[in-house]
This record gives C-alpha cells, sequence and structure tokens, in this order.
C-alpha cells in the first residue's frame, strides 16, 4: 500500500530504501543541484540519487550539511563511473565520491554500466559492503543476461538495479526477472525525458483525477512495486512529483498504461553504451 513519501521498500538485506527520490542527473553542480536537494529535504524527500558522472556530489554534500535533516535520516546512493571500474579502481572512486558528498558512509553504491570488468568491481562492492562502508549494494541498467554474468561470480546479489523504465519502455521480463532474486528495480527516466505530455492517455487519465501526466506516470510505476528517482531543479517541479499519494489508478487504468509499451529507448542500450 502507498501512503505517503516516507514509503519504503525492503531491501535483500533488510534496508529500508524510500519509493520515491530525488534524482540529480544533470543538475548542475553549486545553486543548482543544492537547491533542488534543499527543497526536496523540506518536502520530505529522503532519498537522494547522484553519481560520480554527475559531477554535482559536492553540492549534495553541502546540501545534505547544511539541512536541518539528520544525515541518517537520508537515503543517499551514488554510482561508480564506467572508466572506474575494477576492483582497485571502484576503492579509490568511492573513497573520492565520500570526500566529495562529506559523509563517512552511503546508504547505496551502484555500479552505473555493465562492463567487462564488473565482476571485479562488484567484488569491491561486495567489499565494502562487508566492512560496513555501505549499507546496501546494487547495478545500473543490468539487463537479464548481464545480471546471469555478474552472478556467476558474485556472492552477494545486487539488491538494487535502476534501469529506464516508463510506460514506453517496461522491460517487463528484467523486472520479472528480478523480483525472482529479490532485487529492487528503480526506475530512471520515469517521466520519458519531459515527453509524458506527448502520451494523450497519459493527460486523459491525468484529467480524470486532477493530475499531471508526470504524476500519473509516477503513481503508475509505484502501483507496480518499482522505486523511482524522478529529477528535476524546478521546486515547484520536486513538489508536483511527490504529490501522488492522494490518488490511485484503477485495474483498468494501469492496464491501459501498460498497453503503452512499445519497447522505446530515450537512453543508451545497456549492450551499445560507449565503453568510457
Amino acid at each position: 500500500m502507498l501512503t505517503g513519501i516516507g514509503d519504503t521498500v525492503t531491501l535483500a538485506n533488510g534496508v529500508e530504501m524510500p519509493r520515491l527520490g530525488l534524482g540529480t542527473y544533470k543538475s548542475a553542480e553549486g545553486g543548482d543541484v543544492e537547491r533542488a536537494v534543499a527543497t526536496a529535504l523540506e518536502l520530505g524527500y529522503r532519498g537522494i540519487d547522484t553519481a560520480s558522472l554527475y559531477g554535482n556530489e559536492e553540492g549534495v554534500g553541502a546540501a545534505l550539511a547544511a539541512a536541518p535533516v539528520p544525515r541518517e535520516e537520508v537515503f543517499l546512493a551514488s554510482k561508480v563511473w564506467n572508466d572506474e571500474q575494477g576492483y582497485d579502481a571502484t576503492l579509490a572512486a568511492f573513497e573520492r565520491s565520500l570526500e566529495r558528498l562529506g559523509t563517512e558512509y552511503l546508504d547505496l553504491y551502484l555500479v552505473h554500466w555493465p562492463r567487462p570488468e564488473t565482476p571485479d568491481t562488484w567484488r569491491a562492492l561486495e567489499r565494502l559492503l562487508a566492512e560496513g562502508r555501505v549499507r546496501a549494494i546494487g547495478v545500473c541498467n543490468h539487463l537479464i543476461h548481464h545480471l546471469d554474468r555478474l552472478l556467476e561470480s558474485a556472492e552477494v546479489v545486487p539488491m538494487v538495479n535502476q534501469y529506464e523504465f516508463h510506460p514506453w519502455l517496461q522491460q517487463s521480463g528484467l523486472l520479472g526477472h528480478c523480483e525472482g532474486l529479490d532485487i529492487v528495480a528503480q526506475a530512471w527516466a520515469p517521466l520519458m525525458k519531459g515527453r509524458v505530455d506527448e502520451e494523450a492517455k497519459l493527460v486523459a487519465i491525468g484529467k480524470r483525477h486532477g493530475k499531471s501526466a508526470a504524476q500519473v506516470a509516477i503513481r503508475w510505476i509505484l502501483q507496480h512495486g518499482v522505486t523511482t528517482i524522478p529529477k528535476s531543479v524546478t521546486p515547484a517541479r520536486i513538489a508536483e512529483n511527490a504529490d501522488v499519494f492522494d490518488f490511485s489508478l484503477s485495474v483498468e487504468e494501469m492496464r491501459a498504461i501498460d498497453g503503452l509499451d512499445r519497447g522505446e529507448r530515450l537512453g543508451p542500450h545497456p549492450d551499445r553504451f560507449p565503453a568510457r
């Protein structure tokens, strides 16, 4: 049951992760990302997602340091980038991320994209988990065959798989595979990179509930049991994205949105993403 922005999902190791968080991809270092994180925390968000690639970890850290919210109440995630992968390189990248974020630990550390070195990268994440430097570990953009390859050598099953998921790209087989492995799916690009208003059915369903197409898309994702991290630096949008707990989609509405799947990626394909 979805009750509010404080809702969490329990990961395989018992750690509680917010179902709805703030994404910070392309949120510029400095004022933009600091204001976005501050606004989100004021509104009750407790999940903040960043990455080495984003170049804004220092801003995220500054916002967390200035916030009246205790660090232990914030679920902070970051990611290791492609050119940082490998066992020793990942451990060094993790230390750099901690320094930039001004924190002693991460709640979730993720492998950003699958690469040949990912099994060695994963061993580093398993070490960080065992040492208590991170509370949970996971991957991003891993398709079924990437997960299966990783699990040939992994001692710990990823707790999260963050991948592109929205009404036009639902990847039901991947979602089912994750559920079977007790991996929590997390949607990036939940608002179809700003194109939700192009989908007439989302707009129509939203009008029925007095909601925007974006709010309908987020609600649909959450009702599927998938977590998500919509990104914005606009306070009104950040508030709108969180205002999805006072309505629910009917079975018919859920099916109608399910029927929008066209297998259309708005981001890179994990098998064809540049190596670095």
